[in-house]
Formats: structure tokens, C-alpha cells, sequence
């Protein structure tokens, strides 16, 4: 190992955006390798809006591994963690930084210690897939560090025993995560279905119902689901695979509308199958209801679908919309059914790309407060107003995949300690 008598610090920066499924992966067949007992696809979000940035460091002046989150330093024991980092010191590789005098042999890794510092620029643990995107970015950043010759497909089956869904975090696009065969797991791995710029049109609208973190994880949650619901074998066996086939071909032929009906009756089916789970798993609120009661009664009024709309393991509803038309209006209806307290900053109030609020004709509170009902609840009974009950909306696209950031200028650790800055 040269340059230990430095005490020198290597250390390698990146960012890797969350995923949204629009088939849901819900149970495993296995759970210490994290194999699912069905297939799911996902779209990436763009991390412009929703990412994990994380910045892993190696020194032979480090005497423990040690990891903080957003912050805080958190344990490394957990088994996830160990599992993602022994596969990866397993694969690592010689790296040499001549511009440092730093050479590590393949076997050094075994011995040397490493800090890992990792922000989430969005609610953790709130079913946003924040694990999905901060198990992804480890295992990406350290192949970085230790020159892994594996590709990220193959990388996907690391990030997989981390967090399930953070395989699917690995590519930017649209995603399938094959559930796989075999025992040891070495086929369940994440592959791309298309990238980003295949169905740029999408908007993506997530209104943040709760940055709490949720009260059942979705480990436990599957786990009781698996164990106890008389639902889940009938829909990982016979209707996700059938949805599966009928989902890769909307995404192929960016055919909206079954790719609306198809997400949309997969949430619905996923969050039915946690109330058969005993006793009944409750992600979903009060305003999760009323928000789907909203884009429903659009896309029936309009007779075909304008918006699909999703729910992970949590209450915050994630919307897609056809094109930036359709997001404008759905932002119109949005900010009438659920608009900011009256002492919100709008500027706060939504978050991402703004510009989706100049196309829907509002600059201020004052632009808000004169919305009028949707026509398609005029003449009936108005949905009730729910001021407050949304915290925050973000308005994203379909994004791209990890990448690499200059330590210089986005770097969580102090380049001469390693210690956070």
C-alpha cells in the first residue's frame, strides 16, 4: 500500500436518483438475499429533483468502518450494509492514484477501513424509495472507489441485497427487476427497458402527504403480507405476470393510456393486498384517498386517462402525467383541492421544476386562491378544500442513472480526514 506514511484519504462522490414502480414489487421468496417473488418495473426519477448523493473514502488512518445519513453518523452492523460490502470488497480490484503516490492492491481492501457520508435531497423512510436510491449510490460509489470490472447490471444483484428496489435504481429510465430462479440469486438482477429520453413528454407530479417516516417498514410489511394474505400468491403468479408483458409494451409504444390503467390497478391492487395482510397494513391516508378520488374523476370526465397515479409504502402519491399540458391542469386541480396554509410561501410550496407553475397561469398565492372547481365537479357537490394536508408538491421528469460528481465540489467528507464537512 503506498503512501500510507501520508496517511492519505482516496475518495470517490456520486449521485444515484430514486425509482418510482409502476408494478409493484411486494414480497420475497427469499430473505436474506432479497429475492422477490415477482417481477416489477419502475421509472427513475430525475435526480435533479430526487437523489441520494454519496461520498465513500478509504485511509489506512481510518481504524473502523463508519457511516453518517443526512447528517448523523448510523450503525454499519446491520446485516443489509454488511452484505453490500462484502460483495463488493469480494470484486474490488488494484487502484492506483499516481497524482497522490496512492497504490492499493486488490487484497488491501480486505484491510482498509472506510467512511461513507450520504444525503437524501427528499424524505427518508416516508415510502419515497430513499433506501432504493441510498443502497444504490453505496454499492455504485464504492465500485467507483475499488475499480470493479462488473457492470451495472451485474452490480444490480449487490444493490438488490441492500435494498430491493435499489437495483432498479441503477439505471436511469424505464426498469424491469426479473425476479430470477435461481437459489443463490445470480439472475435477479435489474436490466433497462428504455432510457429517459424514450418518453421524455412524461411529467411527474408527487405530492408529499407525510415526511414521516412510516410506521410499518416495508420489510416487516412484506413479510406479515407473505405470511398471512390469501391474495398475494394469486397476484405474484397470475396477475403481475400478465401485467409485466402488458407494461413492457405501453413503455415500447409509449402508449399512455395502458400504461395509466396498468399502474394505476397495480397501486390499487398492492395496497389492497396490505389490507389483506392481518392485521392490515394502512400506507395510505385520508388525503391519498382524496387525491386518487381527484384524478379519477378527471380521467373519466375527459374518457380517457390524463394522469396514472402510484403509491409506494407510504402516503405520498406520485402522479404521471401524459405531457407538460396535462401536468399544468393536473397542478391547477392540485393546488384547488389542496392548497398551501395561507402563510406557505408558493415558492416553497412546490418544489423541482417550477416552470410547471408559469404553465399554469399561477405566479403567486393570489393566482391560487382564484383557481376555480374543475369542470368536472362543477354542478355537483365540490371536493371539500384540504388546506394544508399536502406538504409540499415536487415536480419532476423520468431521469437518468448514477453518476460520478467531483469530489472538489460536491464531496460529503473532508478530503484531508474523512470526516464529514
Amino acid at each position: 500500500m503506498g503512501g500510507e506514511a501520508e496517511k492519505w484519504v482516496l475518495m470517490v462522490t456520486a449521485r444515484t436518483p430514486t425509482n418510482i414502480a409502476v408494478i409493484k414489487y411486494w414480497g420475497k421468496r427469499d430473505e436474506t438475499l432479497i429475492l422477490p417473488i415477482n417481477d416489477s418495473i419502475s421509472v427513475t426519477l430525475d435526480p435533479s429533483h430526487l437523489c441520494t448523493t454519496t461520498t465513500v473514502s478509504v485511509s489506512p488512518s481510518f481504524d473502523q468502518d463508519r457511516m453518517w445519513l443526512n447528517g448523523k453518523e448510523i450503525s454499519l452492523q446491520g446485516g443489509r450494509f454488511q452484505s453490500c460490502l462484502r460483495e463488493i470488497r469480494a470484486r474490488a480490484q488494484d487502484v492506483e492514484d499516481k497524482k497522490k503516490g496512492i497504490k492499493i492492491n486488490k487484497e488491501d481492501w480486505q484491510k482498509l477501513n472506510l467512511h461513507i457520508a450520504s444525503y437524501n435531497n427528499f424524505p427518508t423512510a416516508a415510502g419515497l424509495a430513499s433506501s432504493a436510491a441510498g443502497l444504490a449510490c453505496l454499492v455504485f460509489s464504492l465500485a467507483k472507489l475499488m475499480n470493479l470490472k462488473e457492470d451495472n447490471s451485474q452490480l444490480s444483484a449487490i444493490a438488490r441485497q441492500g435494498s430491493g428496489s435499489a437495483c432498479r435504481s441503477l439505471y436511469g429510465g424505464f426498469v424491469k427487476w426479473c425476479m430470477g430462479k435461481e437459489e443463490n440469486g445470480s439472475d435477479s438482477l435489474a436490466v433497462q427497458l428504455a432510457d429517459e429520453k424514450h418518453w421524455d413528454e412524461l411529467v411527474i407530479i408527487i405530492a408529499v402527504v407525510s415526511a414521516r417516516q412510516k410506521e410499518t417498514s416495508s420489510t416487516s410489511g412484506m413479510r406479515d403480507t407473505v405470511e398471512t394474505s390469501a391474495l398475494i400468491e394469486h397476484r405474484a403468479k397470475e396477475v403481475v405476470p400478465k401485467r409485466i408483458t402488458e407494461m413492457e409494451g405501453a413503455i415500447q409504444n409509449r402508449d399512455f393510456a395502458t400504461f395509466a390503467r396498468l399502474a394505476c390497478t397495480d397501486s390499487n391492487q398492492f395496497h389492497a393486498v396490505c389490507l389483506d395482510t392481518y392485521p392490515p397494513i394502512f400506507y395510505m391516508n385520508d388525503t391519498s384517498h382524496r387525491i386518487i378520488s381527484c384524478v379519477e374523476k378527471w380521467n373519466r370526465a375527459e374518457e380517457t386517462p390524463q394522469v396514472a397515479y402510484t403509491f409506494d409504502a407510504g402516503p405520498n402519491a406520485v402522479m404521471i402525467a401524459r405531457n407538460r399540458k396535462t401536468a399544468a391542469l393536473l397542478l391547477q386541480r392540485l393546488l384547488y383541492n389542496f392548497p398551501p396554509q395561507s402563510d406557505t410561501d408558493l415558492d416553497s410550496y412546490i418544489i423541482g421544476d417550477k416552470s410547471i407553475l408559469q404553465d399554469a397561469g399561477i405566479k403567486d398565492m393570489k393566482d391560487v386562491e382564484a383557481l376555480t372547481a374543475p369542470p368536472e365537479v362543477k354542478d355537483k357537490i365540490p371536493t371539500q378544500k384540504s388546506k394544508g394536508d399536502v406538504s409540499y408538491f415536487i415536480c419532476t421528469r423520468p431521469g437518468g442513472g448514477p453518476v460520478v460528481l467531483s469530489d472538489e465540489t460536491h464531496a460529503l467528507l473532508d478530503p484531508l480526514t474523512g470526516l464529514p464537512k
